[in-house]
C-alpha cells in the first residue's frame, strides 16, 4: 500500500503536517491506529513499525531529455554476451532514468536487456535492471528504462552499460566525445557530458533529468 503525503515545497525532506491531516489521515483508508503510526513516525525518534514502504520516493523535477551521441547508423551489431560500456562524467549534477537501445535489422524481434550504471573507480554497481524491448525494425532507439532514476554528480567517472540477447541491431558511428545540452548552448552552466572515444556503440541515448 502507497500512501501519499504532501511535502513543504520550501523544506524538501519536511511533511507537511497539516496537508496530511486534512487529506489522507481523514480519508478512511487507515484505520485510527494506523494514522497515529503515521504521523509518529515522521515525528519522533525511535520510530514506531509502519506497515507499508517508508523509502522515500524519488521526485524528478524539469523536463526528461535525452543526448544522442551518434550522428549516424549503420546495420549489423552483433552480441555475443559481453556488455557494451561508454564510460562518462558530467560537469553538473543529473539523474539518468534510461538507455534508448538501437533494434533488430531483420524486423520486429524482442531483445533480453541487462542495463547498468557503475561508478568506475569504485567498481560499484548504482543502478540497474534486467528486462527487454520489442523493436518495429526500424533505425529507430527504442526506450529501456532503470526501476529508479540514478543520481550522477560531477566530477566522477561513470560507465553505462548495456548486455543484450537478441539479433543483430543497428548501431550508431561517429560519436562525439562531448554533448551539451540545454537552449543555451554557450552558457558556462549548460550541462556537459564527455565520454572516453568510443566511436561505435549500439547504446545510441542517454534518458535524463537535469538534476536541481
Amino acid at each position: 500500500m502507497f500512501l501519499l503525503c504532501p511535502y513543504n515545497s520550501n523544506h524538501r525532506n519536511q511533511l507537511d503536517i497539516l496537508s496530511c491531516a486534512t487529506g489522507p489521515a481523514q480519508s478512511g483508508i487507515l484505520f485510527d491506529r494506523e494514522v497515529v503510526n503515521l504521523f509518529l513516525h515522521f515525528t519522533v525518534n525511535p520510530k514506531p513499525r509502519v506497515d507499508y514502504i517508508d523509502r522515500p520516493r524519488c521526485c524528478l523535477r524539469g523536463e526528461e531529455c535525452s543526448i544522442n551521441r551518434f550522428q549516424q547508423v549503420e546495420s549489423r551489431w552483433g552480441y555475443s554476451g559481453t556488455s557494451d560500456r561508454i564510460r562518462f562524467n558530467v560537469n553538473r549534477r543529473i539523474c539518468i532514468v534510461g538507455f534508448g537501445l538501437y533494434g533488430s535489422i531483420h524486423g520486429p524481434n524482442d531483445y533480453q536487456v541487462n542495463i547498468q550504471i557503475l561508478e568506475s573507480d569504485k567498481r560499484i554497481t548504482l543502478g540497474q535492471n534486467d528486462t527487454g524491448f520489442n523493436c518495429d525494425g526500424t533505425a529507430n532507439t527504442f526506450r529501456v528504462m532503470f526501476k529508479e532514476p540514478v543520481e550522477i554528480l560531477p566530477s566522477v567517472s561513470y560507465t553505462a552499460c548495456a548486455t543484450l540477447k537478441g539479433p543483430d541491431s543497428h548501431y550508431g558511428t561517429k560519436g562525439l566525445k562531448k554533448w551539451k545540452m540545454g537552449r543555451y548552448q554557450r552558457s558556462s552552466t549548460t550541462p556537459r557530458l564527455n565520454t572516453v572515444s568510443c566511436r561505435k556503440l549500439p547504446v545510441q541515448e542517454l534518458i535524463l533529468h537535469e538534476g536541481n
